[in-house]
C-alpha cells in the first residue's frame, strides 16, 4: 500500500470523519489484521487533542469458533461489563466517540447454522441497546471506515494472488474515498456541499410520497414519516461537532413511514448478512409489511433476517444514491455494505434513525412511532438502485416533482 496515502487515510478518518474533540476518548473498534491502520488511527486521535485512545480488538476468524463450537446460550450472553464499558466513557468528563474499522470476510460464517446466528446477533444487539442509541441519535461522533483483509480481497479481486488483491482493494479505497489525490479534506468539503445542496432541496419540496421504478420490476411507492428530514453527507452530534457517518457516503436519506410503503422492490446487489451472501431477492410490500419475498442465493436467510421482530418486515431508511458515485462508476462489487450501498439507491430493514425526523433525537420510541419511524433490533441495508431508476416526489399540495431520471438526480 502508500503509506503516504494510508497516513493521509487515517488523519482525514480521525480529524473529519469522527471529527475528534480536545479532551474526548475515542473508542476505535479495530480487527486484529488491522493493527497498524488502528495504531495509525491512536496516533492521529492524541494529535488531535483526544484525552485517551481505547482499542477494542476484534478477531472474526475466532469469532467462527465460538459460532460453531459454542452453546448458543453462553454466545448469546452480555455481561453487564460490556454495556457499562462504552457507557462509562460516554458518560465520563469530556464524553466519547466511536471508530469502528471494517475488514471482514463477506462469507465468515459461510455453511454455519443461519438460523442460530440470527438468534445469537439478536440478543446481543438487544443487550447494547442503550449503548445503540448513542449512535442511531447521534449523541456521539460516529464513524465507520474500511481497510482490506486477504479474505475480503480475494472476494472482491478473485484469482489474484493475495498480495495483489490487496494492492487493488487498497487503491480502490483510496480512489472512491477521494484519498487518491492527495487533499482528501478538500475534496470532502467539495463533495459535502454538492450533497448537502441535494438534501436541501428535498426538504424544501416537503413530500409526502417518492414513487421508485425500473426496468427490472422495481415498482415501489414510499410514503414518508411526518416531519421527515431528509438528512446526509454530514451529521452533527448533541455537542456541536459535524462528524461524516460512513467513509465514503453518497447517499441522502430519511424515514419512510412504516405504514405507508407498497408495492415490489428488486435487489440490485448481493447483501451480506450475518457473513453469509444474499443475492437476487425481491419483496413486495402492502401497507408497509413484507407479505412476500424470494431470492435467488439464501432466500431462507432472508426469510430469518425478517422474521428478526415485528419491526424486521418494515423499512426504517430510504436512501438515494446517483449511479454517478464514485463506488458505482469503479465497476467492482465490493462485497461490503459500507461500500455496495453507496453505489445504489437503497432501503433499509428495521429501525429507522430518530435524527431523520424533526425534534426526533428527543423522542420516545412510542412519539417515533407516532410519526410512522419504525422501531427493530435491527437495521440491515440493502440495495435496489439501477442505472435506470426513475424517482419521482409528491409534495403536500399534489405536484409531482421528478427527483432522479435514469438513475441520476434532477434536482439541485
Amino acid at each position: 500500500m502508500n503509506q503516504e496515502l494510508l497516513n493521509k487515510y487515517a488523519a482525514f478518518t480521525v480529524q473529519v470523519g469522527v471529527n475528534v474533540q480536545k479532551g474526548q476518548t475515542l473508542i476505535i473498534r479495530c480487527p486484529v489484521e488491522g493493527a497498524y491502520f488502528g495504531r495509525a488511527c491512536m496516533e492521529a486521535a492524541y494529535k488531535a487533542g483526544a484525552r485517551d485512545v481505547v482499542i477494542r480488538w476484534e478477531d472474526e476468524k475466532a469469532a467462527r469458533i465460538r459460532m460453531e463450537l459454542g452453546e448458543e446460550e453462553a454466545l448469546s450472553e452480555t455481561k453487564p461489563y460490556e454495556l457499562r464499558s462504552y457507557l462509562d466513557y460516554a458518560e465520563s468528563e469530556g464524553g466519547c466517540c466511536l471508530l469502528a474499522i471494517h475488514a471482514s470476510d463477506p462469507e465468515i460464517f459461510k455453511g454455519l447454522d443461519t438460523a442460530k446466528i440470527n438468534r445469537v446477533s439478536l440478543a446481543k444487539q438487544e443487550a447494547m441497546k442503550s449503548w445503540r442509541e448513542y449512535t442511531m441519535k447521534d449523541r456521539v461522533q460516529w464513524c465507520v471506515v474500511a481497510i482490506p483483509t486477504p479474505a475480503w480481497a480475494a472476494s472482491v479481486f478473485p484469482g489474484l494472488a493475495e498480495d495483489e488483491a490487496q494492492e487493488k482493494l487498497w487503491s480502490a479505497i483510496f480512489d472512491v474515498c477521494r484519498v487518491t489525490g492527495g487533499d482528501p479534506v478538500s475534496a470532502w468539503k467539495e463533495h459535502v456541499a454538492k450533497t448537502s445542496a441535494c438534501r436541501d432541496k428535498l426538504n424544501e419540496l416537503q413530500l409526502e410520497s417518492i414513487h421508485m421504478t425500473s426496468a427490472n420490476g422495481t415498482d415501489l411507492t414510499v410514503g414518508l414519516a411526518e416531519g421527515h428530514t431528509w438528512e446526509g453527507a454530514c451529521s452533527k452530534a448533541e455537542n456541536g461537532a459535524v462528524f461524516i457517518a460512513n467513509v465514503p457516503t453518497e447517499e441522502v436519506f430519511t424515514a419512510p413511514h412504516r405504514e405507508r410503503v407498497n408495492g415490489v422492490v428488486k435487489g440490485t446487489k448481493p447483501y451480506v448478512y450475518n457473513g453469509q451472501l444474499i443475492e437476487g431477492f425481491s419483496v413486495t410490500f402492502k401497507d408497509g409489511v413484507v407479505v412476500d419475498y424470494s431470492a435467488e442465493k439464501n432466500a431462507e436467510l432472508l426469510g430469518q433476517l425478517l422474521d428478526s421482530d415485528e419491526g424486521a418486515r418494515r423499512i426504517g431508511e430510504i436512501a438515494l444514491v446517483p449511479a454517478s458515485s464514485p463506488i458505482n462508476r469503479s465497476g467492482l462489487l465490493f462485497y461490503n455494505t459500507l461500500f455496495d450501498e453507496n453505489a445504489a439507491c437503497h432501503i433499509a430493514f428495521g429501525a429507522g434513525y430518530p435524527t431523520t425526523v424533526k425534534g426526533g433525537a428527543a423522542m420516545t420510541t412510542e412519539q417515533l412511532l407516532a410519526c410512522g419511524v419504525n422501531d427493530s433490533a435491527i437495521h440491515e441495508d440493502v440495495m435496489v438502485g439501477a442505472e435506470d431508476m426513475t424517482i419521482t416526489g409528491l409534495t403536500k399540495t399534489g405536484e409531482t416533482v421528478t427527483i432522479f431520471e435514469n438513475g441520476e438526480w434532477a434536482i439541485g
